[in-house]
C-alpha cells in the first residue's frame, strides 16, 4: 500500500489577504478596487459570522467546487458578491469573534476552500466550523501575529497550525484532512494516542465517552477520561438530513468506492425535514437559476442512498409535510440516556436532554462514522448551569435559554466548545419539552452540546411515548460525581428572569422586553422549527391564544401568525387537544411539520429587509430566515406579539391562569 503523504513542514501563502470588517464599505474597497489593507489592533474585524452568511440555504444545494463561487454572498449588508473572493486572488481571510457561528453546514469552509482560501484567521473560532475545516484541510489560526509575516512572505511552519491542538487534530491537520488521516490510521501509520487517565471524578459527559471510548478491534471503554484527552469514540445512532446527506454519501464514495457499505444501518436514519415546503417560497429568480430543482434533486438523492443501503428514511411530501424534525423525531423515538449520538446538524445537541452526549457534525465525520461507526472527538470541558426557585407562570425555558446567552460568560465567547449541563431543584418538575430547549440552544453559544441528567420525568417520558422498559431504560441513567470538575459553575435564580427577545443578528443579544429602547411592530409572528414546534409549545400557544379568543380577538391586522408543528405527532397532539381549531379561530396560519421558516425555506420567512419577525426558533442570525429582522422569544411572547401587532410581554393574557396558580 502506497504510503500516505503529509503536508509540507512549512507553508507560503502567496494570496492577498482579505480583511472582513465591521465597515462594509472596507469590504467593498477590497474587492471592487482590489485596494490592499493592512491590519492594526483597531481595524474593526466583524465579528459572530455565521455559516448562513458563509454558504446561505440556497447555495448549500451544491456540494461541489461550485461551492467557492458562492462564498460569502449571504454577508451583512450584500458585501460580497458571486464570484468577487474568488476572483480577487485571496488566500487568507481574517475576522473577529465567533467565526463559522450557527449551522454545521460543511459547505461553509468548503466553499471558502474552494474559493482558494487556505488560511482563516479569526479572534475565536466555532467548534464545529473549525472541526469541519480541519477535516477538508482548511487551516485556522486565531494567532494575529501570522498576519504580518504572511504579508512579508514568510514561510510559515505547519507547527504553528497545530500548536495547542490535541494529538489527533494535530494529526489530521498534518495529513491535509480526516480522510488522509484515516488512510494513514486504516494503514498503521499513524494512530491516536493510548488513554491513560486514571480513574477520578467525573461528570456524565465523561462517564459517557469513557463508556464508548475505542481501545481497539473488540475493545470498548475505558476507565476514565479527561478534558482534552483525543480519542475515537463508538457511536449509538447517526442521522442526517437531505441538505447534508448527498455531500456526505458523495465523500463516502469517493473514499471508499461506489459499493460501499454502511456499518450496522440499523443504527444510522435519515430524513426529509429542512427543504419540504421550499417550493412555497422560494423567489423567482432563484428558480430560473433551477436552484428548486437542484433542491428537490437533494431529497431524491438521499432517497436513493437510503434504499440502498437499509437505512431508515423519515420521508415527507409537500402535501402532508414531513414526518418530523430530524431532531424532535430522535427525542420522541430514538436516542436513550447514556448513549452517544451525532448528527449533520448543530441542533442534535437538543437530544442531550434525555441524558446522553449528542453533537452535531460534518459531512466528512459523517461519511468517515458510516463505515467506522466512530468520531473523534477532544474530552470537551464542562461549565454547569444551577436552575434554582421557580420561574414566572409568563417565563418559559426560552426566556431563561435567552438570558444564559446573553451573559458576558457566553458573549466572550468562553462558552465555545464547551458542554452545557444544567442542574438544579428549578427544573426538576419541568417537562421533557421545555427542557430541550435549553439543550437545543446550547449551541448557540458555540457550546458542544446541551445535557441534563435522566431521571424520573426523564423516564415517565420515554416509558409513556415509546412503551419501553422502565429498568431497561435506566441501565443508561448516569450522573455527574459530587466532586466532579467543571470548568466554570454558575446558579441562575429563576424568579428573577422576565420575558426576554433576542434582538436581531444574535442569539446572544438577549434584553428584556420592558428594556426595549422602542416599540416594535411586526409583520410576523412564527411558532416552530425543532425549538419552538414541541407539544410544550403548542400548549403556551394555545394559553395565550385562548385568553385572547374569549376577549374577542385575534391576530392583529396585517399580521401573519404560523405556527408549525415539530412532527406528525405534535400535530395529532393539537388535533386531539382542540388546538387546531382554536388556533384557526385565533387567525393563525397553520403549516405541517418541517423545518421551514427557520432556514428561510417556509412559509413564515421574511421577502424583504424591512420586515420584522418575533420568532419561537433558535437562531436570527443575519439572511438566516429571509433578509428582513428577527427577534427570538417565547412561544407566549410570539403569540401575544401576534395579537398585540407589536412585540409584547404575555403577561395579560396569562394574568388569569397566575392567578389560578396563586391561588391553588
Amino acid at each position: 500500500m502506497e504510503k500516505t503523504t503529509k503536508r509540507p513542514a512549512r507553508i507560503k501563502f502567496d494570496g492577498r489577504i482579505l480583511f472582513l470588517t465591521e465597515d462594509t464599505a472596507l469590504i467593498r474597497r477590497q474587492l471592487e478596487a482590489g485596494a490592499e489593507m493592512e491590519y492594526n489592533e483597531s481595524l474593526p474585524l466583524m465579528n459572530n459570522i455565521s455559516t448562513d452568511e458563509i454558504t446561505p440555504g440556497w447555495v448549500c444545494f451544491y456540494y461541489d467546487e461550485t461551492l467557492g463561487e458562492y462564498v460569502y454572498v449571504g454577508m451583512r449588508e450584500g458585501a460580497v458578491k458571486k464570484d468577487e473572493v474568488k476572483r480577487g486572488g485571496f488566500s487568507v481571510v481574517v475576522s473577529g469573534l465567533s467565526k463559522g457561528c450557527g449551522s454545521s453546514r460543511e459547505t461553509a469552509p468548503f466553499a471558502e476552500k474552494a474559493a482558494g482560501i487556505d488560511l482563516v484567521i479569526a479572534k475565536t473560532i466555532e467548534k464545529i466550523y473549525g472541526q469541519n475545516s480541519q477535516n477538508i484541510g482548511l487551516l485556522t489560526s486565531t494567532d494575529f501575529g501570522l498576519i504580518e509575516r504572511i504579508g512579508r512572505g514568510e514561510e510559515i511552519p505547519l507547527a504553528e497550525f497545530t500548536r495547542g491542538l490535541d494529538a489527533i487534530s494535530k494529526d489530521i491537520v498534518e495529513y491535509g484532512g480526516l480522510f488522509n488521516y484515516n488512510k494513514a490510521r486504516l494503514a498503521g501509520e499513524a494512530s491516536p494516542p493510548p488513554l491513560e487517565t486514571k480513574r477520578r471524578p467525573m461528570n456524565i459527559v465523561e462517564k459517557i465517552v469513557a463508556r464508548h471510548a475505542f481501545v481497539s478491534a473488540g475493545r470498548v471503554g475505558v476507565e476514565a477520561v479527561k478534558p482534552g484527552d483525543a480519542l475515537f469514540a463508538l457511536t449509538d445512532v447517526r442521522f442526517s438530513h437531505e441538505y447534508v446527506t448527498p455531500m456526505a454519501e458523495s465523500l463516502f464514495k469517493q473514499a471508499l468506492g461506489r459499493d460501499a457499505r454502511v456499518t450496522e444501518p440499523e443504527s444510522v436514519y435519515a430524513f426529509r425535514d429542512h427543504l419540504t415546503f421550499l417550493g412555497r417560497v422560494m423567489p423567482e429568480e432563484k428558480r430560473k437559476m433551477g436552484l428548486l430543482d437542484r433542491a428537490n434533486g437533494l431529497a431524491t438523492t438521499q432517497a436513493s442512498f437510503t434504499d440502498e443501503q437499509g437505512i431508515r428514511l423519515y420521508g415527507g411530501t409537500e402535501e402532508r409535510g414531513s414526518e418530523a424534525i430530524c431532531h424532535n423525531a430522535v427525542v420522541e423515538d430514538i436516542a436513550l440516556p447514556g448513549q452517544l449520538v451525532i448528527g449533520t446538524d448543530s441542533h442534535t445537541c437538543m437530544a442531550g436532554v434525555l441524558g446522553c452526549f449528542a453533537f452535531g457534525v460534518g459531512s466528512t465525520d459523517m461519511a468517515n462514522a458510516w463505515y467506522t461507526k466512530d468520531i473523534r472527538l477532544k474530552v470537551p470541558e464542562v461549565v454547569r448551569f444551577v436552575l434554582r426557585g421557580e420561574k414566572r407562570a409568563d417565563v418559559s425555558a426560552k426566556d431563561v435559554m435567552l438570558k444564559i446567552l446573553s451573559t458576558d460568560y457566553m458573549k466572550q465567547g468562553k462558552g465555545i466548545g464547551q458542554v452545557l449541563e444544567f442542574a438544579g431543584d428549578g427544573i426538576k418538575d419541568w417537562s421533557i419539552d421545555e427542557r430541550a430547549t435549553l439543550t437545543n440552544m446550547a449551541v448557540e453559544a458555540g457550546g458542544f452540546t446541551g445535557i441534563i441528567e435522566p431521571d424520573e420525568v426523564t423516564l415517565r417520558y420515554l416509558t409513556r411515548t415509546r412503551g419501553l422498559d422502565a429498568e431497561e431504560v435506566r441501565k443508561g441513567f448516569l450522573r455527574s460525581d459530587e466532586d466532579a470538575e467543571y470548568a466554570a459553575a454558575f446558579e441562575i435564580d429563576l424568579g428573577e428572569i422576565r420575558p426576554m427577545v433576542a434582538t436581531p443578528g444574535d442569539p446572544r443579544n438577549g434584553v428584556n422586553i420592558s428594556d426595549l429602547a422602542e416599540e416594535v411592530r411586526i409583520n410576523t409572528a412564527y411558532g416552530g422549527s425543532c425549538t419552538g414546534g414541541k407539544m410544550a409549545d403548542m400548549d403556551m400557544y394555545a394559553a395565550v391564544l385562548k385568553r385572547a379568543v374569549e376577549r374577542g380577538r385575534r391576530v392583529a391586522p396585517g399580521v401573519h401568525l404560523y405556527l408549525q408543528f415539530g412532527s406528525q405527532k405534535i400535530k395529532e397532539y393539537a388535533r386531539a387537544r382542540g388546538y387546531i381549531e382554536l388556533f384557526e379561530k385565533a387567525g393563525a396560519e397553520l403549516i405541517d411539520p418541517s423545518c421551514g421558516a427557520c432556514i428561510n425555506a417556509g412559509p413564515g420567512a421574511s421577502k424583504s429587509k424591512d420586515e420584522v419577525t418575533v420568532s419561537a426558533q433558535n437562531r436570527n442570525f443575519p439572511g438566516r430566515s429571509g433578509p428582513g429582522k428577527v427577534y427570538l422569544a417565547s412561544p407566549y411572547v410570539v403569540a401575544a406579539s401576534a395579537i398585540a401587532g407589536r412585540i409584547v410581554e404575555p403577561e395579560e393574557y396569562l394574568r388569569e391562569r397566575v392567578e389560578e396558580l396563586v391561588g391553588a
